[in-house]
Order: C-alpha cells, then sequence, then structure tokens
C-alpha cells in the first residue's frame, strides 16, 4: 500500500487490502482504532492477522508534525504543523466552557488569496491548497493535545487561514473523515465552515448535504465598507452573499454565523448597526462581534484599532433592540497570535 492510513477512507482501504490479500472487512475497524487513537497506530484492540497488524504499524505514520506549539494564558494552543509535501500551517485548540472540552480552529490552505486588509493570514499570499488528508492532520494533532489536556475536542470550525471555499473538495472529504461516527467521530454538528462570501462554494456546501453549519464573514452591511475591506466583495456583493447565506440555511436547516470583525472608525458607527439589523431582519441568523484582534499594518497600509467597550456595547445594543440574535466573541489566544485573523504561519 502506498498511502498511509491517514489518506484512506472506509472504500479505498477495502480496495488495498483487497489487493494485498487481506480482508476488505477489517478497513472500517482498522480505522476507526487509527482515529480513536489519534493517529499513534497502536492497534492493540483489533483482531486480525498478525501479518496485518504489522503492516499496520507501517502505514499508521503521519504525513506532518507538530514544529511549533505555543499556549496562550487563557489555556488557548496555537500549533505550527509542518508538511511533508511542503509548507506549514497554524491551527488553534481552544479550552471550552467546560474544563473537561475543547474547540479546535484548523487551515483549509497554507497562506491565503483573499486580500482581507485587517487578516494576517493574507499578507504573504496563497502558497498553496492543503491536502483533505493534511487538513485532517490537524484535527488528529489537536485531538492528541486536547487528550492530554483532560479534554474532549468537541467541536471544529473552518476559520484558520485560506479560503475554505477555495478548496472546497478537499475541505468537503476532510469533513467527511473528521465527523464520520466510524471515522473521526466528531459529528457533522459540530462543524462549521467559514468563508468571505464565496456565492458558488456557498451553494456548493448547501448542496453536499453534511448537515454541517455556515459561518458568513461579514465585516460590514454596505458595499462600500465592505469593498475596502474585503476585495472579493467587488464580485459578490452584500446583496448575493446574504442571499446566498439564506439559500444555505434554508436548505440544511442549520442557523448561519455572521462574523463581524469591529474595526474603530470603520464598520462601528450606529448607522452602520442599524443597517446590519435591517440585512437581518427576517433572517433567523446569529452575529458574532469579534472586536478586532491586532495584526499590523494591512495590504493597504492602514493599521487597524479595536473599539473601546462602550462602542462595541452600543452596537450590540442597537441590534438586539432591533430582535437581532447577537453576542461579543471573547477573545482568546491574542497574547500568543492565535485570535481571529492573527494566524500567519509564524510560531
Amino acid at each position: 500500500m502506498n498511502k498511509t492510513l491517514i489518506e484512506h477512507d472506509v472504500e479505498t482501504l477495502r480496495a488495498a487490502l483487497g489487493r494485498m490479500g487481506h480482508k476488505p472487512s477489517h478497513a472500517r475497524s482498522i480505522l476507526r482504532d487509527f482515529y480513536a487513537n489519534c493517529g499513534s497506530g497502536d492497534f492493540a484492540g483489533l483482531t486480525c492477522p498478525q501479518s496485518l497488524r504489522e503492516a499496520l504499524w507501517q502505514w499508521a505514520n503521519l504525513t506532518s508534525q507538530v514544529i511549533a506549539h505555543r499556549r496562550s494564558v487563557d489555556g488557548t494552543s496555537k500549533l505550527l504543523v509542518g508538511y511533508a509535501a511542503g509548507g506549514a500551517a497554524e491551527a488553534v485548540l481552544m479550552p471550552g466552557h467546560r474544563k473537561d472540552i475543547a474547540a479546535a480552529c484548523v487551515s483549509s490552505q497554507i497562506g491565503c488569496a483573499m486580500g482581507c486588509d485587517f487578516c494576517a493570514s493574507t499578507r504573504n499570499g496563497l502558497e498553496r491548497d492543503l491536502q483533505s488528508f493534511e487538513i485532517v492532520e490537524q484535527f488528529i494533532h489537536l485531538k492528541r493535545i486536547a487528550r492530554e489536556q483532560g479534554r474532549r475536542l468537541k467541536t471544529l470550525v473552518f476559520m484558520g487561514m485560506g479560503e475554505p471555499m477555495h478548496n472546497l473538495d478537499n475541505v468537503i472529504a476532510a469533513i467527511r473523515r473528521i465527523a464520520d461516527p466510524d471515522l473521526g467521530g466528531l459529528g457533522w454538528r459540530q462543524v462549521t465552515v467559514s468563508t468571505v462570501g464565496i456565492v458558488p462554494g456557498i451553494d456548493r456546501l448547501a448542496e453536499a448535504d453534511l448537515n454541517v453549519h455556515l459561518a458568513l464573514s461579514l465585516h460590514a452591511p454596505d458595499d462600500q465598507t465592505r469593498g475596502r475591506l474585503v476585495p472579493s466583495n467587488r464580485r459578490y456583493p452584500v446583496s448575493e452573499i446574504m442571499e446566498a447565506a439564506r439559500r444555505f440555511q434554508q436548505r440544511s436547516g442549520r442557523v448561519v454565523n455572521i462574523e463581524y470583525c469591529m474595526l474603530a472608525g470603520v464598520n462601528d458607527s450606529d448607522e452602520q448597526a442599524k443597517l446590519l439589523a435591517e440585512l437581518m431582519r427576517g433572517f433567523r441568523a446569529h452575529v458574532n462581534l469579534i472586536p478586532y484582534n491586532w495584526t499590523g499594518a494591512g495590504l493597504s497600509g492602514r493599521v487597524y484599532e479595536r473599539p473601546g467597550r462602550e462602542r462595541v456595547e452600543r452596537f450590540l445594543e442597537l441590534l438586539r433592540e432591533r430582535k437581532v440574535v447577537a453576542h461579543v466573541r471573547e477573545t482568546r489566544g491574542d497574547d500568543v497570535s492565535a485570535a481571529c485573523g492573527q494566524l500567519r504561519q509564524l510560531a
């Protein structure tokens, strides 16, 4: 078998075992054991011939390694995962609201081509897409660290480096392995895919019928402001991406999360809060207000600032007065550059 176990799903492993003279029926239990043990390759609990067990030990190695691990004062862990095929991507593990659970954030690309002015991931452009198994390896590394901390990895978001909709085939394949009860076992409803608003990708994700959540990185309620912050808005304006989000919610039944990075003097005015509330009219979505996390000068050269607490609370109040479900996201891991918008291939 030329591939390692991490590169297989059940059907491809069945075929590989058959070609090697082993029973294809072992495939599901092999992969279940592999994921349950975070890719350790122990296989002690498997009932199979010794010859197959010895082969499994050779196939269980991952194609990546954690080359840096930084820990925040709040318990957030940021990993720099280096790949045999070249390049490295950052992934994040965040303590949950209970002491025994954790949440993960993974990357779908090395670098990013989207050019969002306040986000560090795009500063060096796009290096390459990650293969599905490379994304899954981030999940395995994070799951192992969560276990070492006495936590269970409960939820996972594709909000790290890259635009998931520009690597959607690999993202969907990774989700199938991560969420499948017989593989990664995370569960479909525990996965969220984020996008800056790539309309065809949103529709394709809905058609894939994975029962996952969608997060839309909106960041401004009007095209003029959003166009300065998110260059892709020139192709997919606010009205079109909001309609795509509504279609996703109607088809999937999953409540869409609207992500809104608050930038002082840019998108945090009373008028913009009212415009955002108007966009939400008749849409049972959930708005996450994210006070800006410092990333230095953007591609435009502008240095952004976080709004003060009173301005954030006023913005939130205006949304809630207009019956919008909204909350302010708690900042995690900013002291090690692990917070939203800060991931950038740096340890």
